[in-house]
C-alpha cells in the first residue's frame, strides 16, 4: 500500500523509467484490481486510460466522467499499489488556466506521479494553439513544483488525428514543432498518438529530444524495431479494456449457447489469487 511522503520519490522513479534505455510497456488499467495485478507480475509503474475508466463506469470518453469520480478512482488505484501511477487526464477537465491549476492540485493530491495531457478538446476538431498549450504545460509544472512534486508530464499531441487537411509530411513537421515547444515548456515525454511509421518515430526522437510514447496499434513496428528506433514507452490505451471485454464476451456467448463450461471451471485465476492481490 501507498506509504506517506514518498510521492516525490515515485515521480523521480517514473522519470528514470523513461531514461534507462529500456522500452517501458504500460497496459492502461481502469481500476485498482488491475493495477495490483500488474504490480504483482512485475510492472514498475501503472498507467490509466481515460476511455477505459469512463466506459467501465458507464460514461463515454471525452471528460464525460465527472471529475470527482475520476479523482476517487485515481485515489483508489494509487493507494492499492506501491509503484508510480500515471493518469490519463485528457485536457485536464479545464477550458481555462485557473480551473486547470485547481484541478492539477486535486489530481496531485490523489497521489499520482504523472499525467497524460492532450493538446486538443474532444468537442473541437482543431488543436489548441502551441502558445496556449505551452502555457498550460508550464502552469502544470509550476503548480507541481510548488507542491514539491516532480510530476511527469506526457504531452500528447493529436496532430495525427485532428489535421485531416494536412499531408503526412505536414503532420510530421507540426508534430516536431509542437514537441520542441512542449519540451521547452517543461514536458517530459511526447505522445504523438496513432503514429505508426518507423522513420517518423526516428525523426521525431532525433529532432525533439524527448522520450517518445506510442500507442500499440496494428501496423506499428515489432518490439525489436521499437527498441532500435529509440521509442521509450508503449501504451495500450483503450485496447487493454477491449481485450478484457473481448474475452468476457466470448465466454458469455458460449454460455448462452450452453457451451464454454470448462473455460470457467478450469480458469487458473483463483479466489485466493484475487485476495492476495488486494493485500499488496
Amino acid at each position: 500500500m501507498l506509504q506517506e511522503n514518498i510521492q516525490p520519490e515515485k515521480g523521480k522513479i517514473l522519470y528514470e523509467l523513461h531514461h534507462n534505455g529500456k522500452l517501458l510497456i504500460l497496459p492502461n488499467v481502469w481500476e485498482s484490481l488491475g493495477a495490483t495485478m500488474l504490480e504483482n507480475i512485475g510492472y514498475p509503474a501503472v498507467a490509466t486510460s481515460s476511455s477505459a475508466v469512463a466506459f467501465s463506469n458507464g460514461y463515454d470518453d471525452g471528460e464525460k466522467l465527472p471529475f470527482n469520480d475520476l479523482l476517487n478512482i485515481l485515489r483508489k488505484i494509487v493507494h492499492s499499489v506501491n509503484v508510480p501511477v500515471t493518469a490519463d487526464i485528457e485536457s485536464g477537465y479545464a477550458k481555462n488556466n485557473t480551473t486547470l491549476a485547481e484541478n492539477i492540485k486535486k489530481l496531485i493530491n490523489t497521489g499520482i506521479s504523472g499525467i497524460n495531457f492532450e493538446d486538443s478538446y474532444h468537442d473541437e476538431q482543431k488543436l489548441i494553439s502551441v502558445d496556449e498549450q505551452c502555457e498550460k504545460i508550464f502552469l502544470i509544472k509550476k503548480v507541481a513544483s510548488e507542491m514539491g512534486m516532480p510530476l511527469f508530464v506526457n504531452a500528447r499531441t493529436d496532430s495525427y488525428i485532428k489535421n485531416n487537411n494536412l499531408s503526412t509530411e505536414e503532420k510530421l513537421s507540426q508534430t516536431i514543432q509542437r514537441g520542441k515547444a512542449f519540451k521547452e515548456a517543461g514536458a517530459d515525454c511526447l505522445y504523438p498518438i496513432t503514429l505508426k511509421n518507423k522513420k517518423d518515430f526516428e525523426t521525431i526522437i532525433k529532432e525533439v529530444g524527448l522520450p517518445v510514447n506510442i500507442l500499440l496499434l496494428p501496423g506499428i513496428p515489432d518490439f525489436n524495431e521499437l527498441k532500435e528506433t529509440g521509442v521509450t514507452r508503449l501504451s495500450l490505451g483503450g485496447n487493454y479494456i477491449k481485450f478484457a471485454i473481448s474475452n468476457m464476451k466470448n465466454v458469455a456467448e458460449k454460455l448462452l449457447n450452453f457451451e464454454g463450461m470448462n473455460e470457467i471451471t478450469q480458469n487458473l485465476i483463483s479466489t485466493d489469487y484475487l485476495k492476495n492481490l488486494i493485500k499488496i
